[in-house]
């Protein structure tokens, strides 16, 4: 096990704070922070804002006061991930690194994206700077679990979610009616959040007709993920909200279905006498969709735990609801808890799978 002076670790949380300010505006780039040190002080730092927009060791050179310019030539540059060494919307971060004769670059994990995966540590060694790279290797790769996943697994990370009642149900037997209710308003704001984090949410056939959800942030600020539901028989009518066309939605289906008419959405076929749950991965990856969050149903979240598709999963539990009967809630295998609380009243549960 590598041990790292206790100064880099130090800096290198500072990265990892700044990062974390970019959750849900960067992918389908990585949340990246950099800190620029000189003597033991700061003397800029920055972190990437938003797809498409500079890096975050562009923002923090920018963030270096004309006096202290000078004091480059000596600095080090801390970054919680691999510098970019292509050209992509911005130029390469490590020819700026060079250009400015930075001479040490700490960086806590390697970029595993293919047009990285250590040319940019590479470049940065051949034009002689000091490059360490692994303080809190294992932070900042838990912090962009999305983006390694996707370009290492080929798939989206993909979060399971529900709500369940004291006695494990998430909901009660019904043909329509009214679902039952677990969130309250609080909790409510924190699942949109969790939304918001994601690129793409996925429901099944019954959760779209019974509960007729629209699948937006309204209770968020940020970018709506992109709309997923599967209708493989073509008998969701076009009056669902998932269906009124304020969001890009796409609905999976089979190639002997035709939809309705009115129905403003992109249809993608799958084949539905084999497993649906890769088919629905590897359209996603290929459409540059690197987190899926999958609310619902009960069987389209045993799908993804019975596949093996599955990364995190987040279980809200209302203690105050016993259904004594209905819709029984998944059960994981292969999970590991990692953390559980009280939110808004109700027991909040994460759970990895191992």
């Amino acid at each position: 096990m590598n041990t790292f002076p206790v100064a880099d670790e130090l800096y290198m949380r500072r990265c990892l704070q700044l990062a974390a300010c970019g959750a849900g505006s960067t992918s389908p780039n990585p949340m990246v922070g950099a800190v620029i040190v000189c003597d033991g002080r700061i003397i800029g730092e920055g972190y990437h804002i938003r797809a498409g927009e500079p890096h975050a060791e562009v923002n923090a050179v920018n963030s270096v006061k004309a006096k202290d310019i000078p004091l480059l030539s000596r600095s080090t540059i801390y970054v919680s991930l691999e510098p970019c060494s292509h050209y992509g919307k911005t130029p390469p971060c490590c020819d700026l690194i060079i250009s400015r004769g930075i001479p040490r670059v700490v960086i806590a994990t390697t970029d595993f994206n293919a047009q990285v995966n250590g040319g940019g540590i590479a470049r940065m060694r051949d034009a002689g700077i000091e490059v360490v790279v692994g303080v809190l290797e294992s932070e900042s790769r838990c912090l962009n679990r999305a983006f390694f996943t996707y370009h290492t697994c080929k798939r989206p990370a993909v979060t399971l979610k529900w709500a369940q009642s004291a006695d494990g149900f998430i909901d009660s037997l019904r043909d329509g009616g009214t679902p039952v209710r677990f969130s309250n308003s609080v909790s409510q704001v924190a699942v949109h959040k969790l939304r918001a984090m994601h690129d793409a949410i996925i429901v099944g056939t019954r959760t779209a007709l019974l509960d007729n959800p629209s699948l937006d942030i309204r209770h968020w600020a940020g970018r709506a993920p992109l709309r997923l539901v599967i209708d493989r028989k073509g008998k969701l009518p076009a009056s669902l909200k998932l269906f009124d066309g304020s969001l890009p939605t796409v609905c999976f289906t089979d190639a002997d279905v035709v939809l309705c008419n009115g129905k403003k959405v992109e249809q993608v076929l799958l084949d539905f006498s084999s497993d649906i749950i890769p088919q629905i991965l590897d359209y996603l990856h290929k459409r540059g969709v690197g987190s899926l969050l999958v609310e619902g149903g009960a069987s389209l979240l045993d799908s993804f735990i019975s596949s093996g598709a599955w990364d995190v999963a987040r279980v809200e539990t209302n203690h105050s609801i016993t259904l004594s009967g209905g819709v029984a809630a998944p059960s994981l295998n292969n999970a590991r808890e990692t953390e559980r609380f009280f939110f808004a009243g109700n027991e909040i549960a994460l759970f990895e799978r191992v």
